[in-house]
């Protein structure tokens, strides 16, 4: 009789640990379905930004090249002034 009691509560402790493993692993499941959706939404953003970013290098690219052409006429009529100066 002790033996088998002492059987019956192993297999009992033994089906409690299964059904926890269980558990445990359906949680984990559902978290790691979650964190597929939050990378595919993250990709989904990184896309977006390094989209934006381009455009403004772009844009940047743009604004250095005027910037540059209106160093360039003022110094052009920098230079004429000073020469209606002399």
């Amino acid at each position: 009789m002790s033996q088998d009691g002492n059987i019956d509560e192993r297999i009992k402790r033994l089906v409690e640990r299964h059904e926890a493993l269980a558990q445990s692993l359906e949680l984990l499941t559902a978290d790691v379905r979650s964190l597929e959706s939050s990378v595919a939404g993250l990709q989904s953003t990184v896309s977006s930004l390094t989209e934006t970013v381009g455009k403004h290098d772009q844009y940047l690219s743009t604004l250095m090249q005027a910037t540059s052409q209106l160093l360039q006429v003022a110094q052009i009529h920098e230079q004429r002034l000073t020469r209606l100066e002399e």
